[in-house]
């Protein structure tokens, strides 16, 4: 008879071990614990104001821009009825002399051994028209990003990442902003909303403070560079990225350009 509730009791044991290993807490994913992480982080080199430098330029497309689709928002009345210009597509934004658009310039290396902690104030991601502004918006790693809808429908925002947490959230008219943070350097994740097939968008996320992204003017200023020897990159949804090396001295300014060939017609 012993035997036998020594048998129950182990028997029991086991079960209720394997209960505890299936149902335990489900740990949370790093971007949730971004903010702490990076404050116990332990502190690196900083720049010297009185050294820093700085590189300037300019992104060009070289040959004739592609034109720009006009885009049919027929299916959303409330988005169509509010805009005062047709929406177009922003895949190639230019501007005179061929300017490039939508370009993040970022430095890809070259500053090992610094910290830089995220800023405080959130970037901003706004859903207006049915249509991202800005078509491109630029962050830095564990800083926060504001999801706005100033639209009068409803939209869900959805980035499709390969390096951080993929995450798709419904927000109605009126609502609070959303927002959200990314724990790894990404450049860059698109973004969609499954509500309205033509929205279309980008958040580079950046492991450092330098980094810009062109207006039509095509023009880019990263200022307070330590000296040193960095690799500039320059990146495009179409065209891809474009890196170069340079080197600045102490308080010393230099210019860079950066030049995207136009890809050839159809047929051509």
């Amino acid at each position: 008879m012993n035997s036998r509730i020594g048998k129950y009791t182990l028997a029991f044991g086991a079960f209720a071990l394997v209960l505890a290993g299936c149902g335990g807490k489900k740990e949370e994913t790093p971007e949730a614990t971004t903010a702490p992480a990076a404050a116990n982080a332990p502190a690196g080199k900083t720049v010297d104001p009185a050294t820093a430098g700085e590189v300037t330029g300019t992104v060009k497309l070289e040959g004739a821009a592609p034109k720009m689709k006009t885009i049919s928002i027929a299916a959303e009345p409330s988005c169509a009825s509010a805009r005062t210009t047709p929406l177009t597509s922003e895949e190639v934004v230019t501007g005179d002399g061929g300017a490039l658009a939508n370009v993040v310039v970022y430095i890809k290396s070259g500053l090992d051994g610094y910290s830089f902690p995220a800023p405080a104030a959130p970037a901003k991601f706004e859903q207006k028209g049915c249509q991202y502004h800005p078509h491109v918006a630029g962050m830095m790693v564990a800083q926060n990003v504001d999801v706005v809808n100033s639209d009068q429908t409803t939209h869900n925002i959805h980035p499709i990442p390969t390096e951080n947490r993929e995450w798709n959230e419904s927000q109605p008219p009126g609502a609070a902003p959303i927002t959200k943070s990314f724990a790894r350097e990404e450049i860059a994740i698109p973004v969609k909303c499954n509500v309205h097939p033509w929205m279309k968008a980008y958040m580079a996320v950046l492991a450092n403070p330098y980094f810009q992204v062109t207006s039509t003017d095509g023009k880019f200023d990263l200022k307070g560079l330590p000296p040193g020897t960095y690799t500039i990159v320059a990146w495009h949804e179409l065209y891809k990225t474009d890196p170069q090396t340079i080197t600045i001295g102490a308080k010393e300014s230099k210019s860079v350009t950066f030049t995207f060939k136009a890809a050839a017609p159809a047929g051509d």
